[in-house]
């Protein structure tokens, strides 16, 4: 007798299915009660009937007899047909109909029936279930209650490589290694007693059989229980995403780079920063090595294959992530290694498995293995815009799978990106390198020789921004021994901005050599930048950001003869002076509008500063910070300044502790000079009238003081100036003229009269009976020239002390 299910869903179970037995004519000779109730016919209107005759409707006759012949031919049928119920409506079932045989003579038929819907539910089920074991693209591991593997799939066979059949009666995990297998005993025995699902759970797995490659599942797990509750066993869906899981991390890698390089236009910040993202996701160790020339900023030529500098490393576990030099370490490879023939080709290098021997091999000794396990390697060029920059190295020795085509792929792209910022900060470092050099040669080199001050200076750029900025300071010797202090300040950075205030300083310097008074040397200045600005818009070169318009400067001149200092300033912060007994104030100064504005006036302050006084000069980046309020600027800046009896050294540094921050967002610069008064024994000055006798007085006079100063080899040349000067006086002048000299570094001798007319250097013709007393004396002179006054104008002249009589 055939054999039927005995599952619950099983509708052909004998607890479900309607029985009949037909003889080998048709006839029933067998029903069972399931059979009466789903078509209505007692055994007893059935048995010793044919079947057709009973059971078929007339019409539903030719599919009957169709599948009677084929079950004689086959020995047996299963499909679907239409019959008859008592009540005369049809009933469709499914059939299931097998030969019998009794002692091999006489032959029946057995048939099952049940509902049509319910053996076509049961045959879907049926045929999801066989795909889940053959045909399903997810794996299926069935695991009993002993933690031991039942069954698993198709999928499985693939994911693995080892025969479904090999995987029955095994220990769960068995085929994992010692970990991976601790993992997922794990989780089958917490899905087990807790009866909670696990889904979509991301599981890293290695087989024992290829421990090298390492492989992410997706693993979703569900217990399973008979309708009485008792447990039998945990089924696992198992998804190997592990190209899905790459292509991901390499996707976050991309955006990493994107998010994290080239935060700042410094080259070994974006080289460290490329190195560091390299590890751990792609490598156990990676290296940035830069050639030489990038560091500083320059272009390296295409033909150059080193030197290199390793600006960027890092390793798995390592305490430091970069080189302990912050300015990199040189680092050397053979004509051989990879490195050199990256970056001599500009192709990338894919060594998969390297040979326990191939770094002592001949030709690769040079490449640098940063750990001894190594053994996968990746060289990838840093190329942007047609230049190589350097090559980027990938190791890896703790992780066991080697390097792929597809890391390859994504280290070359990673390499791409970055290059572009690394180029981008070498070329910021050129543009940063120029600005600096055109604002160096443009600043003072070194204070110059002068009797009227003692001078501290601070210059500090500042530590952010796109360039450079405008700030400059310029201490200028004058006529008569005093000397002009300028501060200023350009707004906007750059290039521009160093270039506008090279600009401004020369003029500075053309106004202080016309001996102007403050004022009129600011209100000259206004005029140049009103001009500048005007050329710049009328050419369109006046981009936002770099407009003159905004400068500001002071302009101090101190006499240290009498003491006094005469003080303008055009938008500038004030001075503060600090008096030898340490009152310390800021100049009460008219504030002037910025250069730039024009038509507005400026006006300057006279003081007398006491011998050992303190100026300072000072721009914004003192007292302009953005955590700090102006006021509260002043009042540190003059507090640090209390103490006039230190060196301007000391303080110097006393400021900028106190008021600046160790990454200055805006440029510094302070000057601070401490006065210093000629001795009344180095000047002499005497009142002349304007008469002829004056040009002999004039000559008594000096040579008498030359004799006592100990300058008599000076007193030739120096009377014969004074004379020309006095002559000159009272011959084209009105009103007494003064003469006085001044014996400080140089031999100063200045004649001056209530006149303003300007003295003229010209060459005298042979019949002329006058015109060449400036001649004379500008030959005999080292400098000369005139500076006006209020009350009239002063001729000078200059003579070294060592001189020799012309």
């Amino acid at each position: 007798m055939t054999e039927l299910s005995e599952g619950h869903d099983d509708p052909f179970g004998l607890h479900l299915a309607a029985l009949a037995v037909l003889d080998d004519r048709g006839v029933v000779v067998g029903w069972n009660r399931r059979a009466q109730e789903l078509l209505g016919h007692p055994d007893t209107a059935v048995i010793g009937r044919p079947a057709l005759e009973v059971l078929v409707d007339p019409r539903d006759l030719p599919a009957a007899t169709e599948a009677a012949v084929t079950c004689r031919s086959a020995g047996g049928w299963f499909g679907v047909l239409t019959l008859r119920h008592r009540d005369g409506r049809l009933v469709e079932l499914g059939l299931r109909a097998q030969e019998l045989s009794r002692d091999g003579r006489d032959r029946e038929w057995f048939l099952a029936g049940a509902p049509a819907v319910d053996v076509l539910e049961w045959q879907g089920d049926r045929a999801v279930l066989d795909g889940l074991y053959r045909q399903c693209p997810i794996g299926l591991v069935i695991h009993g209650p002993d933690l031991r593997i039942l069954r698993v799939n198709r999928a499985i066979e693939r994911f693995t490589g080892v025969p479904a059949d090999d995987f029955r009666g095994l220990p769960t995990g068995r085929m994992l290694l010692p970990d991976d297998a601790r993992k997922a005993v794990d989780r089958v025995r917490q899905v087990m007693e807790t009866g909670r699902p696990l889904v979509y759970s991301e599981q890293f797995v290695r087989l024992e059989r290829d421990p090298a490659r390492e492989r992410v599942a997706l693993v979703s797990s569900f217990r399973m229980e008979e309708p009485s509750g008792r447990i039998l066993g945990v089924a696992e869906l198992i998804e190997d995403i592990t190209e899905r899981h790459r292509a991901q991390r390499r996707l976050a890698l991309l955006d990493q780079v994107g998010s994290r390089i080239g935060t700042t236009l410094d080259v070994a910040e974006t080289a460290r920063e490329l190195a560091e993202v390299m590890v751990p996701h792609l490598a156990d160790h990676a290296s940035v090595d830069l050639l030489e020339p990038v560091t500083r900023g320059e272009e390296p030529t295409r033909a150059l294959a080193g030197p290199l500098v390793r600006l960027g490393a890092c390793s798995v576990g390592a305490q430091q992530p970069g080189p302990p030099h912050p300015h990199g370490e040189p680092v050397e490879f053979g004509p051989d290694t990879p490195q050199a023939g990256c970056l001599a080709e500009g192709r990338p290098v894919l060594e998969p498995v390297l040979p326990p021997d191939w770094f002592s091999a001949v030709g690769h000794q040079g490449a640098h293995a940063p750990d001894p396990g190594t053994h996968s390697l990746i060289v990838v060029p840093l190329a942007a815009r047609g230049l190589v920059l350097g090559v980027m190295t990938l190791w890896r020795s703790r992780r066991p799978d080697a390097f792929e085509a597809d890391d390859l792929t994504l280290a070359q792209e990673l390499a791409s990106r970055a290059a572009v910022a690394i180029d981008n900060a070498r070329r910021f470092t050129q543009h940063q390198q120029t600005a600096f050099a055109l604002q160096s040669s443009l600043l003072p080199r070194a204070i110059p020789d002068q009797s009227a001050f003692e001078v501290a200076l601070r210059y500090l750029p500042a530590s952010a921004g796109p360039g450079l900025g405008g700030d400059w300071f310029d201490v200028i010797p004058l006529s008569g021994a005093r000397v002009a202090l300028v501060v200023g300040d350009v707004v906007g950075r750059g290039i521009h901005a160093a270039a506008t205030m090279g600009r401004l300083r020369t003029a500075v310097h053309t106004l202080a050599s016309l001996d102007l008074e403050p004022d009129e040397v600011l209100s000259r200045l206004d005029d140049l930048v009103n001009l500048v600005a005007a050329e710049q818009e009328a050419v369109g070169e006046r981009p936002v950001g770099e407009q003159v318009v905004g400068a500001t400067c002071l302009y101090a001149v101190y006499d240290p003869v009498s003491g006094r200092c005469s003080v303008a300033r055009a938008g500038h912060p004030p001075p503060v002076v600090t008096a030898p007994d340490g009152q310390v104030a800021l100049l009460d100064l008219p504030a002037g509008p910025p250069l730039g504005l024009g038509g507005l006036p400026f006006e300057a302050r006279d003081i007398e500063l006491a011998e050992g006084s303190l100026l300072c000069l000072y721009t914004n980046g003192i007292i302009g910070e953005r955590h700090i309020d102006a006021d509260v600027g002043l009042t540190k800046l003059c507090a640090a300044l209390t103490r006039p009896a230190d060196t301007l050294e000391r303080t110097c540094q006393a400021v900028v502790d106190a008021l600046v921050p160790s990454l200055p967002s805006d440029d510094v610069v302070l000057l601070i000079a401490r006065t210093r008064m000629l001795p009344p024994e180095n000047v002499a000055s005497w009142h002349l009238p304007p008469e002829p006798a004056s040009a002999a007085r004039a000559r008594a006079l000096t040579s008498a003081k030359l004799t006592e100063w100990g300058l008599e080899h000076l007193a030739f040349t120096t009377e014969l100036i004074a004379s020309e000067l006095v002559t000159n006086v009272y011959r084209y002048a009105d009103g007494p003229a003064t003469l006085r000299l001044i014996r400080e570094r140089s031999l100063v001798c200045e004649v001056s009269d209530t006149s303003h007319t300007s003295p003229h250097l010209r060459r005298a013709r042979t019949t002329d009976e006058g015109g060449r007393g400036l001649f004379l004396v500008a030959q005999m002179t080292e400098r000369w020239g005139t500076r006006y006054t209020r009350e009239g104008k002063t001729v000078w002249t200059e003579q070294p002390l060592t001189g020799t009589p012309a």
